[in-house]
């Protein structure tokens, strides 16, 4: 993942129908997440902790 790029999962392919997540700088260690469809709307910011959390725990279903 680069750094305060938008980035969308290669899992969609060239579905709109995803999201994107964004990692900050290390100095402030959080990740960004918006919809695709939706980018106006905003986004929302996770710790690192708390997206390792989320991650894991989608991994696992």
């Amino acid at each position: 993942m680069r750094l305060n790029e938008w980035n969308k999962s290669t899992y969609s392919g060239a579905s709109a129908n995803c999201v994107e997540t964004c990692l900050r700088a290390p100095a402030h260690p959080v990740v960004d997440l918006r919809d695709t469809q939706n980018r106006e709307a905003g986004h929302l910011t996770f710790a690192r902790r708390e997206w390792l959390a989320l991650l894991s725990g989608a991994r696992s279903q």
